[in-house]
């Protein structure tokens, strides 16, 4: 099981920590790079192509604010499943990061979520479909939760 974490900017890399933080509570293994789909889409494509040919569980989350080619760029040619998390500063960040984050043309299957702790969730539930180790820490965190009220 592994999520890399590709950002778009070194700028990027406290939201990335923020999100591996979260995974590493499950012991999910987690690898951060920077690569930029506009700047260096070479190194982008060499990382996702890498991937495709391991027989790990993967699943990508990509962090890139503006005009989030990332995401897309990953989404279309990678074989396992994509979580744009892009960073914002405030309520017009959000929205232009939302936008560049969930409108993609056919076949970039990606999916948005704007909270980090959220997006690493997410992923640890996708990985815990074929984890029953990961299902379970999954099921007591939610008994954990539901116990807390």
């Amino acid at each position: 099981m592994l999520v890399p974490i590709i950002m778009g900017s070194k700028v990027d890399e406290a939201h990335g920590r923020k999100i591996a933080e979260y995974l590493e509570e499950f012991d999910v293994k987690t690898e951060l790079y920077v690569a930029s789909a506009h700047k260096v889409p070479e190194l982008v494509l060499d990382i996702v192509n890498d991937f495709n040919k391991s027989g790990d569980d993967i699943v990508y989350i990509t962090i890139a604010g503006r005009s989030n080619g990332l995401s897309g760029v990953v989404a279309a040619n990678a074989i396992h499943p994509v979580i744009a998390c892009p960073p914002y500063k405030d309520k017009d960040d959000y929205a232009a990061n939302v936008n560049s984050s969930t409108l993609y043309p056919s076949d970039t299957p990606s999916m948005f979520v704007a909270d980090p702790q959220n997006a690493a969730m997410a992923a640890i539930r996708i990985l815990a479909l074929t984890n029953d180790k990961l299902r379970k820490l999954v099921a007591k965190r939610i008994a954990d939760i539901k116990d807390s009220f």
